[in-house]
């Protein structure tokens, strides 16, 4: 055991030290919402035959929160709270036995509001270059060396407790870490060897993640703001576009891009289609499409053949899907399903994770939502987005991570 200030790294493999954590593979899930930040799941292959039930290989206790497990080879990375600590565990994907935990101390004071939810993070970490990046709750940025669990670096916590815990999941582009911090704190450019702050922009953002993405040959961020979608370049963090979009309710979608287009959508205000381009050297956003008959609060959704599919808060959860080319609606699906509901999808294929642990496999479908078969996957809420790696999937409900996997019956 090493103990550094505030920090703790417990080794339990010895050979854990000496390993070099492996570059990505078609299997691994290395950040929010997959490898593209778009939802996809990573090699999955569809079975000849689904079979009636899932298999459950293991079960460990981690912690509280809704971090996203990150798969990476042969290892799953999830990040929680322990009372009053966040924990950074590795755990062997295979045997789910515990390889590393890195804890440190994380008081936090939770709201009334959010007690229901907890005082877990909400942010998923972020794997890159051998490393791993987490936001805590409170809005403490830490680096972490994959292959031990090492702390590289972590930023100050901040003075003023951010009021609902932050939820924005950290993106990458080139050595640079992009996280929302503090309370309802500007979008802040790390350098990743060395937590430096490298840009800072100005605003109040919210809980959306952000996404990076090439628009009109321009490497940039694009995040959402309390009344606007910002487009920043990503070197240097100078405002390329804004669009306003401001509301009184949560803003807590990840933007999704399509086609050179960005998808956003917030609580009560519709989905849109933003098209930024340069004119004369100026940027310039057109508002491509808008649908008002769908509206999305907390769930992310996905694009599947051009059809944009997921969950409105309207009726009380209802699934939709879109034309993602012209945002005219193709069908809507009957009332009160879930409050909250975890979409990943194949080139053929939907995962729907709702909020009370029932896994929905169903079939791409712009005629409406063609279910396959249903699973029940927790004894608990699952309000995390699970990890699908191959046929395996890493679902995190309360306090516990489980993987399951699919297994076809004899013929």
């Amino acid at each position: 055991m090493r103990t550094y200030p505030n920090v703790t790294v417990l080794v339990l493999l010895v050979s854990v030290a000496a390993t070099t954590a492996p570059q990505l593979g078609q299997f691994d899930y290395p950040q929010w919402r997959g490898r593209h930040r778009d939802g996809g799941a990573s090699g999955f292959v569809e079975p000849p035959v689904w079979p009636a039930e899932l298999t459950r290989q293991w079960t460990v206790q981690v912690g509280e929160g809704y971090a996203t497990p990150l798969i990476v080879g042969d290892r799953v990375f999830a990040f929680s709270r322990r009372n009053d600590d966040e924990v950074l565990t590795a755990l062997d994907a295979e045997t789910g036995s515990v390889l590393w935990q890195t804890t440190y101390a994380a008081p936090y004071d939770i709201f009334s509001a959010t007690i229901v939810h907890g005082p877990g993070p909400r942010a998923t970490p972020l794997f890159i270059d051998d490393r791993l990046f987490t936001l805590g709750i409170s809005g403490v940025v830490s680096a972490f060396d994959a292959a031990n669990g090492r702390l590289l670096w972590q930023n100050k916590r901040p003075a003023e407790q951010p009021f609902y815990g932050t939820a924005s999941s950290p993106a990458a582009d080139g050595d640079l870490i992009f996280a929302h911090t503090g309370n309802y704190d500007a979008l802040t450019a790390f350098d990743g060897d060395t937590g430096a702050v490298v840009w800072r922009t100005a605003g109040t953002f919210t809980y959306a993640s952000p996404l990076i993405v090439e628009l009109d040959g321009v490497r940039q961020v694009v995040s959402v703001s309390q009344d606007s979608v910002v487009g920043l370049s990503a070197h240097d963090g100078v405002v390329l576009w804004t669009y306003p979009f401001k509301s009184p309710y949560t803003h807590a979608i990840t933007p999704l891009e399509h086609a050179g287009r960005v998808i956003v959508s917030a609580q009560n205000m519709g989905i849109r289609a933003l098209q930024p381009y340069r004119h004369d050297g100026e940027w310039v956003v057109e508002t491509a499409w808008r649908n008002d008959d769908v509206s999305t609060a907390m769930t992310n959704p996905v694009v599947v053949a051009d059809t944009l599919v997921g969950l409105s808060e309207r009726r009380r959860g209802q699934f939709f899907a879109l034309d993602a080319n012209t945002g005219t609606t193709l069908w809507l699906g009957p009332p009160r399903q879930a409050e909250n509901t975890a979409i990943l999808k194949t080139e053929r294929l939907l995962f729907l994770l709702n909020d009370d642990a029932e896994l929905i496999v169903a079939r791409a479908s712009r005629a409406g939502l063609e279910p396959i078969m249903r699973y029940t996957v927790a004894d608990r809420a699952t309000w995390a987005q699970p990890a699908i790696s191959g046929n395996r999937f890493f679902v995190k409900d309360v306090d516990t991570l489980t993987l399951w996997t699919l297994t076809s019956p004899a013929p």
